[in-house]
């Protein structure tokens, strides 16, 4: 089903250079007096490919027909990811190359979503947060109290992140899954 650039988004699957690519970022650009483009990061489904391309605004983009599927992670073992189907209690072992980067967030019981093209999984879609301990990170300075300075932090998964400084080792906080940035405090 073809699209205007203009309507792509993140997370769609699309058909390009005749390979599946997964959308990771869209963004709409118009520069001066010319003519607005789409600036897309995209992923190769096959190879795992990382790159920008531009898009301009009235091409046509083939959207391809996933079906989403609601799946809880189980564990992993090597590079293999375990996930079950909720419904069936079918069992889908899924490659860190699908999942990617992100792959650091998955924690047991978390509720996902694979997208599946023709009986292979293209792309694994993990909640929009997740709650993380601070194993590491600089001691608090006294007096610090600007709200815009951060520092670096270790998380429980082995991410790095900056945090504000209030934030000691051993406290529980809240991430975007996407990028690993701070939101805020967890609340137990």
């Amino acid at each position: 089903m073809a699209i205007p650039a203009t309507q792509m988004r993140p997370g769609m699957i699309i058909k390009h250079n005749n390979d599946l690519h997964l959308v990771f970022s869209v963004e709409h650009r118009t520069p001066g007096n010319l003519r607005a483009f789409i600036q897309a990061k995209l992923r190769n489904v096959r190879t795992g490919a990382m790159f920008e391309h531009r898009f301009r605004s009235g091409d046509p983009i083939d959207r391809v027909n996933v079906d989403e599927i609601a799946m809880e992670y189980l564990y992993q073992d090597g590079d293999g990811y375990h996930f079950m189907n909720q419904e069936t209690y079918d069992q889908i072992t899924v490659s860190k190359d699908t999942i990617g980067d992100q792959a650091a967030f998955l924690q047991e019981n978390m509720k996902v979503n694979l997208s599946v093209h023709e009986s292979v999984v293209v792309a694994v879609a993990l909640p929009q947060r997740a709650t993380l301990e601070v194993v590491e990170t600089e001691p608090t300075v006294r007096g610090q109290t600007a709200s815009s300075s951060y520092k670096p932090a270790m998380l429980s998964n082995g991410v790095r992140t900056m945090v504000p400084p209030h934030i000691s080792p051993g406290t529980r906080i809240v991430v975007m899954t996407a990028d690993a940035s701070y939101v805020e405090r967890a609340k137990d």
